[in-house]
């Protein structure tokens, strides 16, 4: 039917990776809150790594590398499943979940292409590249200011303490040190007003 097998499987791929809209996360949108899907919180990643560059720790950092990694890091969800960051049991076996979903979501794509976007998968998970670094420390920023402006609805409904918002967002701290100070002062003042535990 189509004569051109390459541009059948790229939009073979587009079409799976559509299913990430409907991935919930335990996050929730700032507006009329409800739980945002694993694509808009992607998109919004994507976009905050372009405007909080400046703020990366490493100026060796490439953007457009950081900004394919955030937008592919999470398409394994669509068949693993958003594991929410504070649950250590469904943590367990994230890993192996997500290599699974990996091999098989990013192998939809052209040879050449899954190969990049499973080489930039790797890289994320790895975390220890700077562009890698600063992606993960956005990754985290997201929720944490998404918790903050909904008034810690996921924090509250899943009784979330201070220490461990500061354990799990350290990476910021560690790769945009003006940022972790602005995170500090939003995390006490949560504690402030009630919705996050102390």
């Amino acid at each position: 039917m189509f004569n051109n097998l390459r541009l059948q499987r790229q939009v073979e791929f587009i079409v799976e990776i559509d299913k990430l809209k409907q991935v919930l996360r335990q996050t929730f949108t700032t507006n009329k809150p409800r739980q945002e899907n694993s694509a808009e919180h992607s998109w919004h990643i994507a976009l905050m790594a372009i405007l909080l560059a400046e703020y990366a720790d490493s100026t060796k950092i490439d953007v457009f590398r950081v900004v394919k990694m955030l937008l592919i890091h999470d398409l394994v969800e669509i068949d693993a499943g958003d594991t929410f960051c504070y649950d250590d049991a469904a943590r367990k076996d994230q890993h192996e979940r997500e290599l699974q979903a990996a091999e098989r979501i990013f192998n939809l794509a052209p040879r050449d292409q899954a190969k990049t976007l499973v080489t930039l998968w790797k890289e994320f998970e790895a975390c220890e590249t700077p562009d890698s670094r600063f992606a993960n420390a956005i990754d985290r920023l997201q929720p944490l200011l998404n918790n903050y402006n909904s008034k810690g609805k996921a924090w509250i409904k899943h009784n979330i303490k201070r220490h461990q918002v500061l354990d799990r967002n350290r990476i910021i701290g560690e790769e945009a040190p003006k940022l972790w100070h602005y995170v500090k002062e939003l995390v006490d003042d949560a504690v402030q007003q009630g919705f996050l535990k102390k």
